[in-house]
């Protein structure tokens, strides 16, 4: 084995040289020195193209066989298409299909980012497949060269809307399986984008339509050919782009989708220049300016184990030893040198390895936001938590031209007009009432998915960002946030945290009913706090929440949630006293100066202090000692046991000790009170000394027609809770 080609060290099966092998490899296409073909016609260049769609297919096939685990198929159908754009030097490439997973760890293999790994050999591949501390089962943006993790469908998109709008001049090519696209919103949310974004057409969604979805033929397999472009049309795509293996079908295939794999040397070849020549005309219209949609249609599975659906997973029994992968994997074969061409073409291909070309793998400067101009309300006053967040967005805005506002159902809503009285919405219709302007940073698709996903997406890639929403709204657009929150715990650069903030808590949405009073997305945050860096913040009034935001928009990797309302509210803390209370935690915020018995609240959220306070003049009443403390970051207030922290990047392993804790929870009764679930109030619960004990908390919604009366629903009164600790007192 020669030194070039040391990494095929592992490969089990070898092939002879494809007929003109000296003749089209003899050198690679993609020169020394260059980035990229020189020209997409070159029957060099096409030859080159299909030796590396079959490399990564062998590749694919190989790994997972040797785990007889993971999915060969969907990859296996885009491999023509991949190899196309790694040719042009498109090397920034996201994917909507976690399951194409092993076709880009195969990537990354060939062009050496993998090595950052110690993955060095395909016998390293091989081993660290489906591994801890290895090539998770789908992607991950911590692996070195990959841009984004994919997992749940209907995701990709925005990493690749994110990238674009960041990065002007760049392709962010996005690969979009056809089982995939019913998944919400996939079209709908790059439409809406190019209407608020209409100059950004750099990205370019590749839709790999071979007719099957995991188990089945996917629900757009019947389609005719013009039916699938006047579909992508009718998203608002002006140029698409369709190569269908079937027009190049010399063997007499029955489906529809043809596996190209079987066709002659010759056709082979014919279909490789039509999808290279398709993907750089595809590629040149959407850097153009033109949104741009390129289409392969081939069958799953072309050129692996099997096709169709079944070509989708291996199962126990699809192992390297067995006559079916055995099969496949010498019906990939090539022979040594035409390996090394491929690694020569992928390591020159962008520039070089995308370990080190990838935007990703680069920390994108940052505007400076300067000192936060937080205002510092008086005691005496009763001002909107939203509005006084809305301030600080507005400033943030004004010194970071990249940031942008996600919302759905309307900053005015939420009484965070002030954001867009200063941001503007991003609309092409100018319209002073509606603060439209078309180079607007606030962005409001009406689906919390696009919101989520954008915002989430921009985070990642480096860039500031808030997803707004009413909170019983937001799980329509938290699965791309915990995505993205999961990847940020892994990553090997710092980038801001994602920030969201969620207006309207159930206890404020009476008259509007069960429809808008769904806290109980407050379980998941507080589910996800032991991840290590997600952060429910739990803002008491409008000076908790400015801190609230200052924290969150200048931390970095981590996921931050604040939850508050848009009423009018008691102000419980000063500036200073919410900073402190951030960092440590919690504050106490009431303490009666005398009394008997010691009655302790623990308190999260803002306009259920209401009802505590009322519990405590009728305990002070009958001269019981009160404390009430806000809890205003629970993270905080954990054991360091309790919490992966140390298996994140930029760890944080401040946690409220003992005695800190006990001054301020310890008493002969605790309380602990939740205007949402109570899942928040854990780590107050489990370390706790306090064993006359109680919960107060969100059960379920109901129209009413004031606060007062959805509280009073969920047992969140003054009466019951001043009942319950003198129960408890005895």
């Amino acid at each position: 084995m020669t030194m070039s080609a040391e990494f095929c060290a592992g490969i089990q099966h070898f092939g002879a040289a494809w007929e003109d092998f000296s003749r089209h490899a003899g050198s690679a296409a993609i020169r020394e020195g260059q980035s990229a073909i020189s020209d997409a016609a070159s029957p060099d260049a096409v030859y080159q193209t299909l030796l590396m769609a079959d490399a990564l297919r062998y590749l694919t096939l190989q790994t997972c066989g040797s785990k007889g685990s993971g999915h060969p198929g969907g990859f296996a159908s885009s491999a023509e298409a991949y190899a196309s754009l790694v040719m042009l030097g498109h090397t920034n490439i996201v994917t909507e299909v976690g399951h194409h997973a092993p076709g880009f760890y195969s990537a990354m293999f060939l062009d050496t980012s993998l090595e950052e790994m110690g993955i060095k050999t395909v016998t390293d591949l091989m081993a660290r497949f489906r591994e801890k501390h290895g090539l998770l089962g789908h992607l991950s943006g911590a692996i070195p060269g990959l841009l984004a993790p994919a997992g749940p469908l209907g995701q990709g998109q925005h990493f690749a809307m994110a990238g674009a709008m960041l990065h002007p001049g760049k392709l962010f090519p996005v690969t979009i399986g056809d089982g995939g696209m019913g998944e919400p919103y996939v079209l709908n949310s790059m439409m809406h984008f190019n209407t608020a974004y209409p100059g950004v057409t750099n990205f370019l969604p590749t839709l790999i339509w071979n007719g099957y979805s995991q188990e089945h033929h996917s629900m757009v397999s019947r389609f005719s050919n013009e039916k699938m472009i006047a579909y992508w049309k009718g998203h608002g795509f002006k140029e698409v782009v369709l190569v269908n293996a079937k027009d190049f079908d010399d063997t007499n295939q029955v489906s529809e989708y043809a596996d190209s794999s079987y066709f002659s040397h010759k056709q082979r070849l014919a279909f490789a220049a039509a999808v290279l020549a398709g993907m750089d005309r595809a590629a040149k219209s959407a850097l153009g300016g033109t949104l741009t949609a390129f289409i392969i249609k081939q069958m799953k599975g072309a050129g692996v184990h099997t096709v169709g659906a079944k070509s989708h997973n291996l199962y126990p029994a699809d192992t390297l030893d067995k006559a079916h992968m055995i099969e496949g994997l010498k019906r990939r074969a090539l022979n040594l040198e035409a390996w090394a061409i491929v690694r020569e073409n992928f390591v020159r291909a962008g520039g070089g390895p995308a370990a080190k070309t990838a935007v990703t793998e680069q920390v994108l400067e940052l505007a400076s936001l300067g000192k936060m101009p937080l205002h510092d309300f008086a005691k005496t006053e009763k001002p909107v938590p939203a509005t006084a967040m809305g301030a600080l967005v507005a400033y943030v805005g004004t010194q970071d031209a990249r940031f942008v506002v996600t919302n759905a159902d309307g900053n005015e809503a939420s009484a965070m007009k002030n954001i867009n009285d200063a941001l503007k919405i991003r609309h092409p219709t100018v319209d002073p009432l509606y603060n439209q302007e078309p180079e607007g940073q606030v962005y409001e698709p009406l689906n919390e998915d696009a919101c989520a996903g954008l915002a989430a997406a921009l985070s990642l890639f480096g860039s500031r960002a808030l997803w707004l929403s009413y909170e019983s709204f937001a799980i329509n657009g938290w699965p791309i946030v915990q995505t993205v929150a999961q990847a940020m715990a892994e990553l090997r650069r710092k980038t801001p945290s994602v920030v969201t903030m969620f207006t309207a808590g159930a206890l404020e949405q009476g008259r509007n009913g069960w429809t808008h009073q769904r806290p109980e997305i407050e379980n998941y945050f507080a589910a996800q706090m032991r991840n290590g860096n997600t952060y429910p913040l739990f803002p008491c009034d409008a000076n908790a929440i400015q801190v609230a935001y200052d924290y969150a928009t200048n931390s970095f990797n981590k996921c931050m949630v604040i939850i508050a309302s848009k009423s009018p509210l008691p102000v419980y803390m000063s500036i200073n006293e919410a900073e402190h209370a951030m960092e440590a935690g919690a504050a106490s915020i009431y303490e009666s100066k005398s009394g008997g018995k010691t009655v302790v609240f623990a308190v999260t959220g803002d306009m259920v202090f209401l009802p505590v306070f009322e519990a405590k003049d009728k305990l002070e009443a009958e001269g019981y000692r009160v404390r009430v403390v806000a809890i205003v970051n629970p993270r905080r207030l954990y054991r360091q046991t309790d919490i992966a922290w140390d298996t994140v990047s930029e760890p944080d392993n401040s946690f409220m000790d003992e005695d800190h804790f006990n001054a301020l929870f310890d008493g002969d009764v605790l309380l602990a009170v939740s205007g949402g679930p109570s899942a928040v109030l854990e780590p107050v619960l489990l370390r706790t000394r306090a064993t006359r004990r109680d919960t107060f908390a969100w059960k379920r919604g109901e129209t009413t027609a004031s606060p007062g009366e959805i509280m009073a629903f969920n047992g969140l009164t003054g009466d019951a809770m001043a009942m319950r600790a003198k129960d408890l007192a005895g």
